[in-house]
C-alpha cells in the first residue's frame, strides 16, 4: 500500500494566552490519501479550522504548533521556514475559506489576482496565466468566464465569489484542498451546486479534499471518510456511511440525533446536554464525560484509541449505538 498523501501524527496546536494555554488541537492523528474526500465535523470550537490552519502553516501568535508531525508526501512541514511555506501554500495544498473575501482583494480585478497567484509559483507568460485562469473559472461554473474575469469581487454574488475563490485554489493544480466551511453562508441551492462541482473536480483531477463543516448532511453526500472532532480531539473516524449508520461514540450519536431530518414529526429536536468544556481547563479523562449519558468512573481515565478490524477508530470506554 502506498504512503498517504498527508500524514498527521500526535499534532498539538496551542494558543498561549494570559488566561492560560488553549489546547485547540490536542494530540490528533489523521491520514489522507490521494483522491480521497474526508470530512471533518464537530461543534464550533472543536478544533476543525485550527487543524486546517496548522496544515497550511497559518497559525498566528499567540498560537503555535507545540508538538507532533505533519508530513506531506513524506516531507515534514512542521518547522519549515517562511519561504518554504510560501512555496508550499497554493502550489501543493490550497485552502478555501468560509468567507471568500479572505481570499479576494476587493480593490483588484479578478484577472489580476488569479494571474498573480499562478506567476507566484511558475514562470509563465501573462497570456498563459490568463488562459488557465479562464479555464479554472469555467471549471467551477462561472458563466462567460472571458468577460467575468475582468470584474471586481463586489460585482459577483456571494455564491459566485465563493466559486471564484475555489477556482483560485485550483489554479496551480494542488494535490490537496482544505475547504473550511465554504458553503455555510450560501443558500441550499448554491451549496448543492458547489458540492456537485467539487465532487466532479476530485474525480477528474484525482485531487484530495478535506471538507471542514458542522453539517453532517453535507458530509453524507460528499465524503468517503469522516473524522468527528470534540474539544480538540478526534473522537471517532471511519467510512461515512458506517459512522452515520452505526456511530460508536455517544457524541457522534448525539450529533446525528440532532439533525432535524432524523426526528419524527411532532417530537422536540434532540439536543446534546451541557456545554463544550473550556479548552484551557479540560476535564480529567474523557472530555465528553460531563455531557455523556453513558459516563462511568472509568471515564475519569483518558480513553485510548480503539482500532477495529474494519478500520473504524474511536475513543470511548462505552462504544456502540444505544437502542
Amino acid at each position: 500500500m502506498s504512503a498517504p498523501l498527508l500524514d498527521i501524527k500526535d499534532l498539538q496546536t496551542n494558543f498561549y494566552t494570559r488566561a492560560g494555554v488553549v489546547k485547540a488541537v490536542n494530540n490528533i492523528s489523521l491520514t489522507i490519501n490521494k483522491g480521497e474526500v474526508i470530512g471533518i465535523v464537530g461543534e464550533s470550537g472543536s478544533g476543525k479550522s485550527v487543524t486546517g490552519f496548522s496544515i497550511m502553516g497559518l497559525v498566528d501568535q499567540p498560537g503555535r504548533i507545540a508538538g507532533g508531525s505533519i508530513k506531506f508526501k513524506g516531507r515534514e512541514l512542521v518547522g519549515q521556514s517562511e519561504a518554504e511555506w510560501r512555496a508550499f501554500r497554493g502550489n501543493e495544498v490550497a485552502m478555501i475559506f468560509q468567507d471568500p473575501m479572505m481570499t479576494l482583494n476587493p480593490v483588484l480585478r479578478i484577472d489580476t489576482q488569479m494571474i498573480e497567484a499562478i506567476r507566484a509559483h511558475e514562470k509563465v507568460s501573462r497570456d498563459e496565466a490568463r488562459r488557465r485562469s479562464i479555464e479554472a473559472l469555467a471549471m467551477v461554473g462561472i458563466p462567460s468566464p472571458e468577460e467575468r474575469i475582468k470584474a471586481y469581487p463586489h460585482q459577483f454574488s456571494g455564491g459566485m465569489r465563493q466559486r471564484v475563490a475555489i477556482a483560485t485554489g485550483l489554479l496551480n493544480n494542488p494535490d490537496l484542498i482544505i475547504a473550511d466551511e465554504p458553503t455555510t453562508a450560501l443558500d441550499v441551492t448554491i451549496q448543492a451546486q458547489i458540492l456537485s462541482e467539487m465532487q466532479k473536480l476530485c474525480k477528474k483531477t484525482d485531487m484530495a479534499l478535506m471538507w471542514i463543516t458542522h453539517d453532517l448532511t453535507v458530509i453524507a453526500g460528499l465524503a468517503h471518510r469522516v473524522a468527528v472532532m470534540y474539544a480538540g480531539t478526534i473522537i471517532e473516524e471511519g467510512p461515512v456511511q458506517d459512522v452515520l449508520d452505526d456511530p460508536q461514540h455517544p457524541y457522534t450519536e448525539g450529533l446525528i440525533g440532532s439533525v432535524p431530518s432524523r426526528n419524527r414529526r411532532g417530537e422536540p429536536l434532540y439536543q446534546i446536554p451541557g456545554m463544550t468544556p473550556s479548552l484551557i481547563n479540560l476535564p480529567e479523562g474523557c472530555p465528553f464525560r460531563m455531557r455523556c449519558p453513558r459516563s462511568s468512573d472509568v471515564c475519569l481515565q483518558e480513553p485510548p484509541v480503539t482500532v477495529r478490524e474494519d478500520g473504524r477508530k474511536y475513543r470511548c470506554f462505552h462504544p456502540g449505538k444505544q437502542s
